[in-house]
């Protein structure tokens, strides 16, 4: 017996959506890419965003996973309408404090003849397994325990025999009609009666995550493709206590660029991975949603792809999601990261970008703030990532110490060099502070530049103020650093060529 299809219309109405991931690890970048598809329709389509956290595995979850998956899905700036912290009408929204509920539809099941206990001991479910297998059979549950007398039953429960609970699965080909995937057909022959529950308070993921949407009255389960096999047995209880199914659309997998499938390894680094590596929310966000979705093309060209998150939702038409597998690009990440950088705001910029220097220099830096501004200014179009600017911008916080051959431009001599770098700073000794800028030390630089040769006089100077060959340009760095900064680093190369 096949179930009837239904026919699902290629418009989202009313959608009551969920992101329920497992404190059990850090909040990696799969689960974020689930979670913005989520919000999105949410957003775009006038529904409601639930966040839920599924912590009955009581061995792996942790706190600290939870406080993590709701620290980033913050700095992400994907926030929840209803769920953990914000509260809502179909709560409590942990599955630690739902057990009460889980108890009660497993007694349904149960005394409607629907589900059943089992007691068959590992050692006797492995012996049938490769029994099945030994015939070229899909392994599967034979029933053992399906027809036990209420007598039977009762006794081992008296003796504390050790179970789990069952779902009696009827024996049907179940048809799923995806919004992304299409129409995928599972035959429950090859599922048997699967475990619901390893006790009436120790519900399993395909039995809680079913009760728990329908109390939520989720009508929308978006969610990755690994777990698309989940869903013929989440049908089928469903089915058992007639209730409606949601409607189901699996996002595509992520792939590595030789479209192999993400590795474990790779696949399940963590957003604070991401964060400590520099890339800015925005730019995570602006990453994920290319991973199995695409803007529509103008004029044979896709329109612009740095997009705000309100320009996404403006954008956003869930039937452009793909089927097909998504690349997981970092060259491309480190691109849009390096544009939202080079774009931002800098005072939001710069609050981005001051944990990375305390870090490396301490707290004491933020006693000028508009100093830490001309830094990120001068270095914004030079980095992909903010982790590199400790490093490539060091030489502001920390006096420079360099070989002084680093000094001399190609073939130069030392008196050459010697009188160009004494010559500017006699130059500069005299000028007006106010006169300190970009522009103005150009014009005054550049003529002098021109008749002793640019890289005779440009070289030494910025290698005296970064002591580095590369770098900003010098008079952008003398701008940040100010008239008296400057001077002193030419005066310490004059003193490392006289030594």
């Amino acid at each position: 017996m096949s179930e009837k299809i239904k026919t699902i219309s290629k418009e989202i109405k009313n959608p009551r959506v969920r992101i329920a991931p497992s404190p059990t690890g850090y909040f990696h970048i799969g689960t974020a890419r689930t979670a913005l598809f989520n919000y999105l329709v949410a957003r775009k389509y006038n529904g409601k965003f639930i966040l839920r956290i599924e912590d009955t595995d009581k061995e792996r979850s942790k706190k600290e996973y939870e406080e993590d998956i709701l620290e980033n899905l913050k700095w992400l700036k994907l926030f929840w309408d209803e769920g953990i912290e914000v509260d809502g009408p179909y709560g409590p929204y942990r599955q630690s404090e739902r057990l009460d509920i889980y108890e009660k539809y497993l007694k349904e099941l149960i005394n409607k003849g629907l589900a059943y206990y089992c007691f068959c001991t590992v050692e006797e479910l492995e012996y049938k397994r490769q029994e099945m297998m030994s015939r070229g059979e899909a392994p599967r549950y034979d029933g053992h325990c399906r027809n036990l007398s209420q007598e039977e039953i009762e006794e081992k429960l008296k003796n504390k025999t050790p179970y789990v609970i069952r779902l009696k699965m009827p024996e049907k080909e179940i048809i799923i009609s995806d919004l992304i995937r299409g129409k995928v057909k599972f035959n429950t022959k090859l599922i048997g009666d699967f475990i619901i529950a390893k006790g009436l308070r120790n519900p399993l993921y395909n039995f809680s995550v079913v009760v728990d949407d329908y109390e939520m009255h989720i009508n929308y389960v978006i969610r990755g493709e690994e777990h698309l096999p989940n869903t013929p047995r989440q049908i089928a209880i469903y089915e058992a206590f007639g209730w409606e199914p949601p409607i189901f659309a699996h996002l595509p997998l992520i792939l590595n660029p030789d479209r192999s499938k993400m590795s474990k390894r790779f696949g399940d680094v963590a957003m604070k991975d991401f964060r400590k590596k520099g890339y800015l929310p925005e730019a995570i966000i602006n990453f994920l949603v290319f991973l199995g979705w695409h803007l529509p093309e103008k004029n044979g060209e896709t329109i612009n792809e740095i997009l705000t998150l309100d320009e996404i939702i403006e954008q956003f038409d869930f039937f452009r999601i793909q089927k097909a597998g998504a690349i997981f690009n970092i060259d491309k990440l480190d691109w849009i990261n390096a544009e939202y950088i080079e774009r931002l705001p800098i005072d939001e910029l710069t609050s981005y970008a001051v944990p990375f220097l305390t870090e490396k220099f301490g707290e004491n830096i933020l006693t000028d703030i508009e100093f830490i501004k001309k830094i990120i200014e001068t270095h914004r179009q030079r980095i992909k990532t903010l982790a590199e600017l400790p490093e490539i911008a060091s030489y502001f916080f920390i006096l420079p110490d360099y070989d002084v051959s680093l000094l001399y431009w190609q073939n130069m001599t030392k008196d050459e060099l010697i009188s160009n770098l004494d010559f500017i700073y006699k130059l500069f000794l005299n000028l007006d502070n106010k006169l300190f800028t970009k522009q103005q030390l150009e014009a005054i630089i550049m003529p002098e530049v021109e008749k002793r040769g640019r890289g005779n006089v440009l070289w030494p100077l910025r290698v005296a103020l970064s002591g580095s060959k590369n770098s900003a340009g010098p008079f952008e760095i003398m701008e940040v650093l100010g008239k008296s900064e400057t001077l002193k680093r030419i005066a310490n190369a004059l003193n490392k060529l006289n030594n």
